[in-house]
């Protein structure tokens, strides 16, 4: 029986903590050093190296300032701050590769669809078809309050305007521009046709988009789309739109049950069960033996800051922690911020009832992932198991300590899956956009995603020559 492919993808953040916090004073850690392009290039070449699927940037638009209603200790530690914007670091990263693919997190709530879609269409352009967008809504009400909000969109809302968002940019990457509208033709000096550009007159609840696609159409048109929520219209979100969807969970138990459950939602929408890609979230700490590998996290260990992650708990969740008794059993408790966080330690694993004092050893290392630690026949073992025993497709590898998380899975725990395999030994053949490489074929949306109904939906209508004043002479 053929053996399924596992995906891996690194998963990093523009900050100098991205899990653990405390690992960036970790001997020979770069973790500070993420400022520099530098970082970010060496981190695409490993990645490249090891024949990772894409590099996975999450972000976040706010501070930290739950945890005591300040973000101080975010700032003193640090979290998710300091932090730059991740997707002015994906040209430099495409510049040093052929074939690894990128994917970047933009929140739907702070953004305008027409400028998000041209932003993807010239990452799409600039990696030549190597871009994937996590869409995201935002969690945190210091970034609704600092985009100018007077408070956080409640919780399903934002979802209701991330489906309305998502409509206006397949709009404009699928139909605004037909296939042949770019002629390049110098000989009678006309770049592309305009009657063949088609404004495409959104008028929605929240956006009102009436104009043409201001971008030509790029290698993917529209990118690969992932997304990470867990609530239950995260997950009816996640059925409709997303070719990928990254998930946290604390076990295998409790991840089955999820997948079976976005598979099946999956069906209910209208597409193939298997077409959505689950993702789940670790950290590998590998090394050339399974006492080595242990040794290196007793270091990190003895390096973690444990206050750092309530901090980060706060942001998540929207529940100010240093309230709460560190031995007393967690509750869930509604939240308008990442209701997958909240669930995450109370209702989502029936067989526990963790203390907050459990949270912060579970978090201490890797934040809300799992940790698989050894030599690389216990790591390839642990990480085979996850895909067989859930049916999930792939992993998140969370980075503790830069590069040095990445260079070692690369060096061990590569060769010993693709021996398996269970990974390339060499990226495919023939086609090399993201979406042709995960689905071993096109390089645009299946006609079941909803992206391919606008597809040529505006030829024939109005194009841009009937939107000035004067009729324009095609010719």
């Amino acid at each position: 029986m053929t053996k399924k492919r596992i995906i891996i993808n690194a998963f990093d953040q523009d900050v100098a903590t991205h899990h653990g916090h405390g690992m960036w004073r970790y001997p020979g850690s770069r973790d500070a050093e993420y400022k520099s392009i530098d970082y970010w290039t060496e981190l695409a070449r490993i990645c490249e190296k090891g024949k990772f699927d894409a590099i996975f940037i999450a972000d976040v638009l706010g501070v930290e300032d739950v945890y005591k209603g300040s973000p101080a200790l975010a700032i003193k530690f640090p979290g998710f701050m300091p932090q730059n914007d991740p997707v002015l670091t994906i040209s430099a990263m495409a510049a040093v590769t052929e074939h690894l693919g990128f994917g970047v997190t933009m929140a739907t709530t702070y953004e305008y669809p027409y400028l998000v879609a041209r932003k993807f269409t010239t990452l799409d352009h600039l990696t030549n078809g190597r871009i994937a967008w996590n869409v995201v809504t935002g969690y945190q009400k210091s970034g609704a309050v600092n985009l100018g909000l007077t408070d956080l969109v409640p919780h399903d809302e934002r979802y209701e305007i991330a489906d309305e968002f998502l409509e206006v940019t397949y709009k404009l990457w699928e139909g605004s521009w037909e296939d042949d509208a770019v002629l390049v033709d110098k000989e009678n000096g006309v770049y592309a046709d305009p009657t063949k550009v088609h404004p495409i007159d959104h008028e929605g609840k929240y956006f009102t988009v009436p104009g043409v696609h201001s971008a030509e159409p790029s290698p993917q048109r529209t990118p690969f789309i992932y997304q990470a929520g867990q609530s239950e219209v995260g997950k009816r979100f996640a059925a409709k739109h997303c070719e990928g969807m990254f998930v946290s969970t604390s076990r295998k138990e409790i991840l089955k049950p999820l997948v079976d459950d976005v598979r099946q939602k999956a069906e209910e929408a209208g597409r193939p069960r298997d077409s959505i890609k689950i993702i789940q979230a670790l950290v590998v700490i590998a090394a050339e033996t399974d006492e080595a590998a242990q040794e290196k996290l007793a270091r990190c260990k003895e390096l973690a800051i444990p206050e750092g992650t309530l901090v980060q708990l706060s942001s998540v969740t929207g529940i100010d922690f240093s309230k709460y008794d560190l031995d007393e059993p967690l509750e869930y408790i509604h939240s308008e911020a990442l209701q997958a966080g909240v669930a995450f330690f109370t209702t989502a694993d029936p067989d526990r009832q963790w203390t907050l004092r459990q949270v912060m050893e579970f978090m201490e290392i890797a934040d809300w992932n799992p940790i698989i630690c050894g030599g690389p026949e216990t790591c390839a073992d642990e990480l085979e198991s996850w895909i067989d025993e859930t049916g999930a497709d792939g992993f998140n590898l969370g980075r503790v300590v830069s590069h040095e998380t990445m260079s070692d899975f690369v060096e061990f725990v590569v060769p010993e899956l693709q021996r398996r395999g269970r990974m390339w030994t060499d990226y495919p053949e023939g086609h090399n956009t993201l979406r042709g490489n995960t689905y071993d074929g096109s390089p645009f949306v299946a006609d079941w995603h909803p992206a391919s109904e606008f597809r040529g939906a505006y030829v024939g209508k109005r194009s841009a020559v009937d939107m000035g004043s004067e009729t324009l002479d095609p010719a």
